[in-house]
């Protein structure tokens, strides 16, 4: 990008202007509105269900629903960081973001992202030895490997993002900055920079690639090996029983894996600049909003667990009408 293109003051702290969906009139901010307001409130309301649900019945007590309750906390941290300024976007025209906050937005972003990708493979991985080691599961997936096995993708999906986030501060950027986008995406906020972009955007690249690509191979050599020992059952009632313990977990992937596809495919494809901010929104709360979905209706014990519970809490119910 050609460096002249910026006019600001070194001295002025830039502050970034979202630009949003350039092609959505007025009069239909407010529907729009109301359909991700809906969407979060059922991305919280939905994983909050399964996070009390798993903590408060016993019986949920293992080790998948364990990591179920990291991927639940995740989803409503990951759209906590873009969903509501977007409704803010969308309800009171507030488009800008301060210096700090862009890239506080920015790196909680990515770092949510990478960390559901790593509690995905910890997920496929505790699938892949109850099934192809069932006898060594007790052994194998104590409460402080499974801790130590969640800390880690926290922790990794944390620390990766930070070098292209620290090296993305330090671009050039004039005084009001566009960002063509409803929250500060890495990519988008190199691509509005008055700097050289090419080394930001090949870091972000092989970034992606480390968080996505290698995530993505892991899981499938995981489910790879579970099929080879699923083929070896005799029985066809076991073979769909052990299938049947995977579904909800392939599902997920599927969502997970597919959003990125389309948020790549909307950056890469010779599309209007519209489909690129609408893929990139479709990544932010797809995912979310389907996770609990597919637990509460595809896994027979979330399901009763959180009957259980909302039958608890019906006041009719406790006065047994």
């Amino acid at each position: 990008m050609d460096t002249t293109a910026c006019n600001g003051s070194k001295d002025l702290t830039p502050f970034f202007y979202l630009v949003g969906i350039p092609s959505l009139q007025e009069f239909l901010f407010l529907p729009v509105f109301f359909i991700f307001l809906f969407f979060y409130l059922l991305i919280l309301v939905g994983n909050t269900l399964i996070l009390v649900a798993v903590v408060i019945e016993p019986k949920l007590h293992k080790p998948m629903y364990f990591f179920l309750i990291n991927l639940s906390a995740l989803d409503i941290l990951f759209t906590t960081t873009t969903v509501p300024k977007m409704l803010s976007l969308l309800l009171l025209g507030d488009r800008f973001l301060s210096f700090p906050a862009c890239f506080l937005q920015m790196y909680l972003f990515h770092s949510f992202s990478c960390s559901e990708a790593f509690i995905l493979v910890v997920m496929a991985y505790d699938r892949y030895v109850a099934i192809c080691r069932p006898l060594h599961y007790p052994v194998h997936m104590t409460p402080q490997t499974n801790a130590s096995l969640a800390a880690c993708a926290w922790l990794t999906a944390l620390l990766l993002p930070i070098p292209a986030v620290v090296q993305t501060s330090h671009m050039a950027f004039d005084h009001i900055v566009l960002i063509y986008n409803c929250f500060c995406d890495h990519l988008a906020v190199v691509q509005a920079s008055c700097s050289d972009t090419t080394p930001q955007t090949f870091m972000g690249f092989c970034i992606a690639m480390a968080v996505s690509f290698l995530p993505l191979v892991l899981v499938l050599l995981s489910y790879a090996h579970i099929l080879a020992s699923v083929l070896r059952i005799s029985s066809r009632e076991g073979r769909s029983k052990a299938f049947s313990t995977c579904s909800s977990h392939l599902l997920v992937v599927g969502t997970y894996y597919s959003s990125i596809a389309i948020a790549y495919v909307a950056y890469r494809a010779d599309l209007p600049l519209d489909f690129h901010i609408m893929g990139n929104m479709v990544f932010a709360i797809l995912t979310p909003v389907l996770n609990p979905l597919i637990y509460t209706l595809r896994n027979k014990d979330v399901k009763e667990a959180i009957t259980k519970m909302t039958c608890f809490w019906d006041p009719g119910h406790s006065q047994g009408t």
